[in-house]
């Protein structure tokens, strides 16, 4: 499609099945893009690097803003605060007219009959008032105790295609874990595993006797197309506790899910997908577990679902495993990373998926600058006159014979502190300990890394 160069480009949720690899070649490609371009995203880092205007559509309306994402925010905030004063001034109109009304007002004067009718008509449009409003998931959660999900010297293959292999996790009471990678590795695979669906070919999974999970899965479970919407809530809990002890019925739920009272009734199959998601995600929240495995959750629900599920998981006190290739979801929800790069190799990572792809870069940069550097032993002398070209220093010269190899100790001491991190299980302040360290031999390594780059353009070597 891109090779054809058209002079419009229509994109219906492009990243949703693109590695970061992809995603960053696409956002590059639109960025220069010359024709126009149109695109239904929830891609909330891709809306922002890639778009100048923003359209919302929000009960049957459609909001223009001019900008990026961010912009589009600071806009909608506006608009809602101005609707907002409306409305309030719109309240306080009709409860003075309802007042006026029921002293018994008669349409004896053209004035009066006009009043009447300016009310009937600020009646109908209040009835017809809707608000964005925002999603609350307000429930209570199970009791989680100290054992909770583990996998030791697991393997897996598909096929013969390893997946897994002697691979060990440990998933604590409030673990925030991030699986990402590449397309097809296996990340779906492991939540499977996770939840029980699949067997290891070897290894073990233990689990403990107080974990009750619940499995955002990226299809939804057989949804009965003539069944109604509070029916299949209904299936899971006739009511809600909440986290302050209270207990609300499962048609309060739904309207706090911002499913309004007359959609109760309606059937399944009368949804639209983003809506039986959503309600997808009300069942298995409602049946208060203790551990929840996401496999892409921001695939199909709209971004106002998905900043409160995002402040929702941020408190929740049990555990949350998801599957994303959403960098926006995964800087908010996940404090460590697993990363498939494929044929059973995972990387663990501790930081924001943001961190891991710029410490990717620079190392792939200076990869690439090493290389572009001309072996010593292959150049030729030229016969023409050299241009004057900086010498280095004597202190200089010095400093570059070893600093290949610092920055390889450096490198070295990065991998060796990550895997302790990944030994240390319970011992919270050994792991901050840990994190601090690396941190700071990181930021060590990036410095080296500028100097070199400094001094390979005047090195002789």
């Amino acid at each position: 499609m891109l090779i054809d160069e058209p002079d419009l480009l229509l994109l219906d949720e492009p990243t949703n099945h693109l590695d970061y690899e992809a995603i960053q070649w696409l956002e590059g490609y639109l960025k220069n893009y010359r024709g126009a371009l149109m695109m239904v995203t929830h891609d909330r880092y891709f809306l922002d690097r890639v778009a100048n205007r923003v359209f919302e559509l929000s009960f049957g309306k459609l909001y223009e803003y001019q900008g990026n994402y961010e912009d589009y925010l600071l806009a909608r905030a506006e608009r809602e605060r101005i609707e907002e004063t409306q409305e309030e001034k719109r309240q306080q109109l009709y409860k003075h007219e309802l007042a006026w009304i029921r002293t018994g007002a008669k349409a004896r004067t053209t004035k009066q009959q006009a009043r009447i009718d300016r009310f009937d008509d600020l009646k109908e449009n209040m009835n017809q008032v809707k608000r964005n409003g925002e999603v609350q998931i307000d429930v209570a959660t199970s009791r989680l105790g100290k054992q909770v999900l583990e996998i030791k010297e697991g393997s897996y293959a598909i096929e013969g295609k390893p997946i897994l292999s002697q691979f060990d996790l440990l998933i604590q009471s409030r673990e925030r874990l991030g699986i990402t990678g590449e397309n097809g590795a296996g990340k779906s695979t492991l939540l499977n595993v996770l939840a029980g669906r699949l067997s290891l070919d070897s290894g073990r999974r233990i689990i403990g006797s107080t974990v009750k999970l619940a499995y955002y899965t990226q299809t939804n479970e057989m949804m009965d197309p003539e069944q109604r919407m509070i029916a299949y809530l209904q299936e899971a809990a006739e009511e809600v506790e909440k986290t302050d002890g209270a207990h609300v019925s499962v048609a309060e739920m739904l309207e706090q899910f911002l499913f309004p009272r007359f959609m109760h009734g309606t059937k399944i199959g009368k949804l639209s997908g983003g809506e039986k998601r959503r309600l997808f995600l009300l069942k298995l929240l409602i049946s208060q577990p203790n551990v929840l495995l996401l496999d892409e959750p921001t695939n199909d629900l709209d971004i106002d679902t998905l900043t409160v599920l995002e402040n929702y998981l941020e408190s929740f006190p049990g555990a949350v495993i998801t599957v994303s290739h959403d960098r926006y979801f995964l800087d908010k929800v996940a404090e460590k990373l697993l990363i498939f790069e494929g044929n059973a190799q995972i990387v663990r990572f501790y930081g924001s998926i943001n961190e891991y792809l710029q410490k990717t870069a620079t190392k792939q940069g200076t990869k690439k600058t090493a290389a572009s550097q001309p072996d010593k032993g292959l150049q030729s002398k030229p016969h023409s006159e050299k241009p004057v070209k900086k010498k280095l220093s004597y202190m200089e010269q010095k400093e570059w014979a070893t600093i290949e190899d610092e920055i390889a100790l450096l490198e070295e001491r990065v991998d060796a502190l990550t895997e302790a991190m990944n030994q240390q299980g319970d011992d919270f302040t050994k792991l901050q300990q840990l994190q601090a360290e690396v941190t700071e031999t990181e930021q060590l390594l990036e410095e080296k890394m500028i100097r070199w780059e400094y001094l390979s353009e005047f090195s002789d070597d």
